[in-house]
């Protein structure tokens, strides 16, 4: 167990931190699904707006090294064919 004042405050930073990244993955999956489920309803213009959220949400998640620059350029890709289709 931790007993020096660093340990412990850095135990409590890692709890905080690993909660704030388990919400912003937890949104990128939600925003992943609705591009999905937008592009099976058929509708070009509500695609259009859930896929530059998704994006959008993707690239802050990579500034901020929350998942990887590849992660989100595969991600970005799959998203991409649901828009040219």
């Amino acid at each position: 167990m931790a007993y020096t004042k660093s340990a412990i405050k850095n135990i409590r930073k890692t709890a905080s931190q690993t909660a704030r990244n388990q919400r912003i993955k937890t949104r990128l999956k939600t925003l992943n699904k609705k591009v999905a489920a937008v592009a099976a309803s058929g509708d070009k213009d509500a695609v259009k707006a859930a896929a530059i959220s998704f994006v959008s949400a993707l690239d802050k998640a990579v500034k901020t090294k929350i998942i990887h620059r590849n992660a989100a350029c595969r991600l970005k890709s799959s998203c991409a064919k649901y828009i040219f289709v």
